[in-house]
């Protein structure tokens, strides 16, 4: 992680080194497919969102990770003409060692059920418009290099669900944020890039992961 102080307007206040990136994704994959058989059919966003962090917690600390913190939902502070105000408030927060002692400085972690077939086209808008566009805005990850969404995939294929919001990202901001296939996780069903450009110019790599959150219970 690289930090700066007072950068110029359209560079990322820091950014995330390959190994700290492996480990975000690793942490997250876990957790959701922990997580996976403790879901029960019908269980909305937030409660799911809590079971994959208590799951996340848990396995950092047997992986021994020190030095990485993981919280829940942070609220992000916000100034503007009517004063001070809550911009938001972002699921999943990680912290490395390096970051301590700097509250704008985090790894967010935003989480949106989607779905495969028309019955979760909704879902999969909201991943866009109530999700990515936060990292776009600047609500979330003002300035960072790198911004995660994890979608919780409630009907596969994956392949489906990566189709339907490329869509939606091109259909809201053009060609620019299109999905690329990165490295694969054995407990992720599709992992992607996208690149956004946020509203103060700075360049934001958001990487997208979708997990099989299916109840066990509600397979067929």
């Amino acid at each position: 992680m690289r930090l700066t102080v007072d950068t110029p307007a359209g560079v990322p206040s820091f950014s995330l080194e390959d190994d700290e990136i492996d480990t975000v994704v690793d942490l997250i994959c876990r957790g959701a497919h922990e997580a996976r058989q403790h879901l029960t059919p019908g269980l909305l966003e937030v409660p799911m969102t809590i079971i994959v962090r208590k799951a996340m917690k848990r396995i950092k600390r047997e992986l021994g990770l020190t030095n990485l913190e993981v919280s829940g939902e942070v609220e992000i502070d916000e100034m503007s003409s009517a004063g001070a105000e809550i911009a938001g408030r972002i699921d999943i927060t990680l912290k490395f060692l390096r970051q301590f002692g700097n509250e704008e400085d985090y790894v967010g972690v935003e989480c949106k059920r989607v779905g495969a077939g028309s019955a979760y086209s909704q879902l999969n808008t909201r991943y866009v418009t109530q999700g990515v566009v936060r990292f776009i805005n600047g609500q979330y990850a003002a300035g960072h290099a790198w911004g995660f969404m994890l979608g919780y995939a409630l009907s596969l294929p994956g392949e489906e669900i990566v189709d339907a919001v490329n869509q939606r990202l091109q259909q809201t901001y053009g060609t620019s944020p299109v999905l690329v296939a990165t490295a694969p996780h054995q407990h992720a069903l599709e992992i992607h890039d996208g690149h956004l450009q946020q509203d103060n110019g700075t360049q934001i790599k958001v990487r997208h992961i979708i997990v099989d959150m299916v109840p066990a219970a509600a397979r067929v």
